[in-house]
Formats: structure tokens, C-alpha cells, sequence
């Protein structure tokens, strides 16, 4: 069917863009951040999207590796804008992060390999997850960054910090 057809892009490897989008922007969302499902969700196909493009536009006369090092450049930029500095220390590095691992997989989608893309978001998550886990359950992790912003927290709202707002930003 002619409608429906996408090439030189392939349903399966939106399908795999959107699923590691889900994986890792659910998360992000669930703790608040500012990198939720519908960011994440473009961040990787867009991605997807200008690599496959230009591997079906230049295939065998450019180098592929100058769009991924303009993706990188861009991508950079983009997860430079989420991060703040807020009373001496830097914050959003974790969502720049996110930024950049999303861009990743969508560059790892893009030469093919969609599958493995939603095995590294799911990676990511488990990252994400078993890092927060642990600074909230052992008091010594939670160290210098960590420490302050957890202290100035508890500052304002002059009580414990719910799990979800104790996220490793």
C-alpha cells in the first residue's frame, strides 16, 4: 500500500525509536524531569531519521560520520540548554544525559541496527534506576552535588523527601 510506505525509513525502526523513547522518557518523566515521553520521542527519531536519510542520500560517494558528528555537535546543544546552574551548583546534567543517549540510539537505529537501540535504553533505565536506588539507600552516596541538593531540598519543605524527588540530577 503506497500510503503507507515510508521508505528509504522502515516502520520497524520507528516502532524501535519510539519504544526506547517510551523506556527512557517515562522514567525521566516519572521523576519530574524535563526530558518526558513526547522529548524523547523526537530526540530519537529525528535522529533516526537524518542518519538513515543520509546513509539512502549519499550511499557510496559521502562518509556517513560527518552527519553523526553533526548530530553529536547538535545534540550537545541541545542537552547543554536543559542544564542550570542554581545557587552554585550545575543541575540537568542527568536529563543532558538522557539528551544524549536518546541521540545515540537513534544514530544505532539509523545504521540498522533497531533492536539493539531499545536493548540500550532499557540499559539506560537500568542506569537511571539502580543509581537512584542506591544513593537512597545508602546515606554515603549521597555526597557533595548530591549531598547539597538533597540538604537544600529538605530546607525548603522542612520534611523527608519523597523517592520520587530524591532523583540523582
Amino acid at each position: 500500500m503506497e500510503l503507507l510506505a515510508i521508505s528509504p525509513l522502515r516502520w520497524e525502526s520507528l516502532l524501535c525509536c519510539f519504544l526506547s523513547a517510551i523506556v527512557i522518557g517515562l522514567e525521566r518523566q516519572l521523576q519530574g524531569k524535563p526530558v518526558g515521553v513526547r522529548t524523547s520521542s523526537l530526540i530519537c527519531m529525528g535522529t533516526y531519521i537524518f542518519i538513515a536519510m543520509s546513509r539512502a542520500t549519499f550511499a557510496g560517494v559521502g562518509d556517513p560520520a560527518r552527519i553523526v558528528g553533526q548530530v553529536i555537535t547538535g545534540i550537545g546543544f541541545l542537552g547543554a540548554g536543559v542544564m542550570l546552574a542554581k545557587d552554585g551548583i550545575v543541575v540537568g546534567v542527568t536529563s543532558a544525559a538522557a539528551i544524549w543517549i536518546l541521540a545515540a540510539i537513534g544514530v544505532i537505529v539509523g545504521l540498522g541496527y533497531p533492536w539493539l537501540g531499545v536493548k540500550i535504553a532499557v540499559l539506560a533505565v537500568v542506569i537511571l534506576v539502580g543509581v537512584d536506588f542506591v544513593e537512597n539507600t545508602f546515606g554515603f552516596m549521597q555526597r557533595g552535588v548530591h549531598h547539597k541538593l538533597r540538604k537544600g531540598r529538605d530546607d525548603e519543605k522542612g520534611d523527608a523527601l519523597p523517592l520520587l524527588e530524591r532523583s540523582s540530577e
